[in-house]
């Protein structure tokens, strides 16, 4: 969950706390908010990095702390597109001009998010090879900061996920048209990374599996990739969907989105995670217990209960590691 706390990219005493706070309450992985792999790439100027080695040695501090809670530490990587240079959401998110200290936001086409978005500048063949690049050496600064997992987003309407649709890729050269081209920056983005991120640590793959809005992508497209990415070096598909669009319609209800985990686990015989509007234990176990997922990520429910998992071992009779400070209240 973004936290748009950073200043120049930089993770400070409210990432180590926000973060430090889930491995304190038992979570299995702690993931950060989405790691700009470039300052353009950032959703705000306030959004968090590493595409420098200040941000890795800052997130390393963070890092140790959190393994020390025997945490596994995730880093998710991300540029977010035609979505960038925008306010933090409790200042309104709308766009900032670059006259007001903001950037000119780049995308696979020239279309904004929404009518009053800035709209982005295409990416011209050689800056796209430069975002594969970026990806690549923030994901070595995520090694050199000692995370042991990293995830690459390409969902909720950034980047990555813009090239993907149809929605929001016109392009006629080899990056848009036809799937094998809308997918083609991803595959290179993953494989550039694989480069760099041993292969006994895990890559993750967030992806939106629909646009939920005609066009656009949709599970079929997902399910799909999910088979070419296996080869890729992916070791699993963190599943969401939307973002691309305002106008979706998006059926918010618990657990919405678990069905398309399980036909991604099923078709593409890759492992799942399971993510939006999942808040109780035994909904958690449930999903994972009926192999819709092998894993549940959670993130508001986290922000409004750091201590969850404890309380979930709790309730379905498992047990977790309470830190000594803690163990007269459990």
């Amino acid at each position: 969950m973004c936290q748009y706390s950073a200043v120049d990219g930089l993770p400070n005493n409210w990432h180590l706390v926000h973060l430090g706070s889930r491995a304190v309450g038992g979570a299995g992985l702690v993931m950060t908010e989405a790691c700009a792999v470039s300052p353009e790439g950032r959703i705000s100027a306030a959004d968090a990095g590493l595409w420098n080695a200040s941000q890795a040695e800052a997130w390393h501090r963070i890092t140790c702390f959190l393994r020390s809670r025997e945490a596994v530490v995730g880093a998710q990587l991300n540029h977010a597109g035609r979505k960038a240079s925008v306010e933090a959401p409790w200042l309104g998110g709308q766009a900032v001009p670059v006259d007001a200290g903001g950037w000119t936001p780049v995308g696979p086409s020239s279309l904004p998010f929404r009518d009053d978005s800035t709209p982005p500048r295409e990416l011209q063949p050689i800056e796209i090879r430069t975002v594969v690049d970026d990806f690549a050496a923030a994901a070595q600064r995520a090694l050199d900061a000692c995370f042991q997992l990293v995830e690459i987003h390409a969902a909720h309407g950034y980047l990555l996920h813009q090239f993907l649709s149809p929605l929001s890729n016109r392009r006629d050269d080899r990056y848009g048209g036809s799937f094998d081209n809308r997918t083609r920056l991803l595959r290179e983005v993953l494989a550039a990374v694989r480069e760099v991120w041993p292969e006994r640590l895990p890559l993750w793959l967030r992806i939106s599996a629909t646009d939920w809005a005609d066009g656009g992508w949709d599970i079929e497209q997902s399910v799909e990739l999910a088979c070419i990415v296996k080869d890729l070096g992916v070791d699993l598909i963190d599943v969401s969907s939307g973002g691309l669009v305002p106008h979706a319609r998006i059926p918010n209800e618990p657990g919405y989105q678990v069905p398309f985990s399980a036909r991604i686990r099923r078709e593409a015989g890759i492992a799942t995670g399971a993510v939006g509007l999942i808040t109780e234990a035994a909904q958690a176990e449930r999903i994972v217990a009926d192999g819709e997922a092998d894993v549940v990520l959670l993130a508001r429910q986290l922000l409004r209960d750091p201590y969850f998992p404890h309380r979930a071992a709790r309730e379905l009779g498992a047990t977790t590691h309470v830190p000594e400070q803690y163990q007269r209240a459990w």
